[in-house]
Parts: C-alpha cells; structure tokens; sequence
C-alpha cells in the first residue's frame, strides 16, 4: 500500500524508522529539535525520541560535525542536518580529513557510520552564498558516499540505507523539494545506493541528470514526445558511486546523450560521466555528448539573473534536437 506524502514527510519518516529500530542513531544540527527542523523535516521527532537524541545546536557546523565524527568512531550512528550545504564549507575539514578517511587512516579499526543530510544548491533569490551546489565537490572524496534523491520515494529508502551505512554518506536535497508530493508505500522498503533508476523509457536520446534539476529533463522530454521524439531519462540518484551501466548500456541503445546538471561546468557529474561514456561506448555515439551546466558565474539575486544562471527544459530540447541534428 502506499500514499501521498511530501518530500519533508519522507525525510522525517526515514529518520524516525530507524532511530526506532536502532537506539544508537541519533539526530543533531541547527533547529532540528523545538523548531522541528528549518524545513520542518524532523517535525515530531523531539517529542518522540526526547532531547538526548534529537539535539539543537549552537551555529556551529564545525564544531556539531566533529562531534559526530566522534561519536561514530566510539559507536553511535548520528545524523547531521545542515540547514544547507552551502554552509558545510565551515565543516568540510571534519567531512573529508576526518570523516572520510578515518578507516583507511586507522587501518580499518573505525568504520564512520555517519549520515550529513540537508539541502543543497540553489533555492530561489538567496544570493550567491547560499545557492551553490556542492554534489560534485564531496563525490571528488574517496570515502564518501554521495546520495542525491529527487522524489519523496526516493529520499526515504535512501536515507534509510544511508543511515544503516558502516560508512559516511551525505543525503544532498533540496528546499524547493521539501513540499513536493509522491507515493511512498506504507510498508518497509530501502533503496540500493549507487543504482540509478530510468524514469522515463526512450529510444532516441539519453537524458542524464539527478536532482531537483532532473523536473527539467522530465518536461523537455513531455514536450519531445509531441514532436514524436523519444527521451530515456535517467536519474541518477547517487553521483559516488555512479552507475555507469545503466548510462552506456541506454547509450548504446539510444546513441546519443544529454547530460542535465545544475552546477558548474569544471569538474561537473557531467565531465566525468560524458568521459567514461566516449571510453566504454564511443562507437556507439552518433553524436558529441551535450552537457547542460549552470553559468560558469556565482548565482545573482536579480531573478533575471537567476533565470539565465540555470538550466532550462528549453535548453535540454535545444540540444536533444541538436544531437538529433534536427535544425
């Protein structure tokens, strides 16, 4: 059975589930307990689990991450909420010098079973510092697991086989998601991390993308459709690890991919899946792969500015028509 719920609901569902099935878990960050989350993705979760295990924290991502490093290496298994990632840059260090490396550094005497979670990227008029996606900054980390879901069914069994992880993973989401509505079944269920899912079955081009940006590829392939134009959409889900198969083997199918990603060109998802796929499937490739980033610029406050700084369903048929070598 399953019902309609919003993405925020999923989230504080997940966390809950396992915090009641594992008395080690628990939840830390800024506004999570009396507030119920800065997004209301905890909401109930002090009332239930009391303030020893769903804890508020001073503004202190440094200090509230290395205590959850800690109590990973000593057996707890925390959650850490950042109210955004963007403001994970004053962790970071706990993130990838400690946290990620700790087992290669102990020599395999600490596993970090650690969940960082919050949103990520941009959210409207927020100005440049807080509008930054940071996906493809922490999937750069070898020991880091890097999960970006973008339906309520996806971040619940996500998150919840984040939580049972032995290893650090980071669930990056997005507040222009908390609201969003989706079927999520009533019963127990998980999700594999680092398998993609096909959301829309194609055989004339490869749309690749993952998050919240993916609603765009999603509509540009609705509306290729009309042109009898037939769009593979692949969502990623998580971008460390990536499940290049199901990539090529789509491409070997379809020859040609669209790569939709909001965030910076250098160094991008897209980079590196568009080089692994000219590795693994280049005589498959009618086409050079098209990639869709955001502007090679910090995001502006000014809504036109906004409006030209991301990635559109317009540009993701501009270029499916352009590897289709449709004028």
């Amino acid at each position: 059975m399953s019902r309609v719920i919003q993405f925020r609901e999923a989230v504080a569902e997940a966390m809950s589930e396992e915090m009641r099935r594992d008395e080690n878990i628990y939840l830390m960050g800024e506004e999570v307990a009396e507030y119920n989350g800065a997004y209301k993705a905890s909401k109930g979760m002090l009332d239930e689990f009391g303030p020893k295990r769903v804890i508020d924290t001073p503004i202190a991502e440094l200090g509230f991450a290395g205590v959850g490093v800690g109590s990973a290496m000593n057996g707890l298994r925390p959650i850490i909420e950042f109210m955004t990632f963007n403001f994970s840059l004053v962790a970071i260090d706990q993130i990838i010098n400690n946290a990620a490396k700790m087992y290669q550094m102990s020599g395999g005497q600490f596993n970090i079973p650690i969940t960082f979670r919050g949103p990520t990227a941009s959210a409207g008029q927020l100005g440049a510092t807080h509008s930054q996606a940071f996906e493809n900054w922490y999937a750069n980390t070898p020991g880091l697991k890097v999960v970006v879901p973008s339906t309520p069914y996806d971040v619940k069994g996500l998150l919840k086989s984040a939580i049972r992880d032995d290893d650090p993973v980071l669930v990056m989401e997005s507040e222009q998601m908390y609201g969003d509505k989706g079927e999520v079944p009533e019963e127990e269920y998980t999700l594999e991390i680092g398998k993609a899912n096909i959301r829309r079955e194609g055989k004339d081009v490869t749309i690749v993308s993952f998050g919240k940006i993916i609603k765009e590829a999603l509509k540009a392939a609705e509306e290729l459709e009309k042109e009898d134009i037939s769009c593979e959409v692949i969502d990623l889900r998580t971008v460390r690890p990536i499940d290049y198969d199901t990539i090529i083997q789509s491409v070997k199918k379809t020859n040609r991919m669209v790569f939709l990603e909001e965030a910076w060109p250098l160094g991008s998802i897209a980079t590196e899946v568009s080089f692994v796929v000219q590795r693994e499937a280049f005589d498959f490739l009618d086409a050079p792969i098209r990639r869709l980033t955001t502007t090679d610029t910090p995001m502006a406050y000014a809504p036109t500015l906004v409006d030209a700084f991301l990635p559109n369903a317009k540009q993701v048929i501009d270029a499916v028509k352009g590897v289709m070598y449709i004028s």
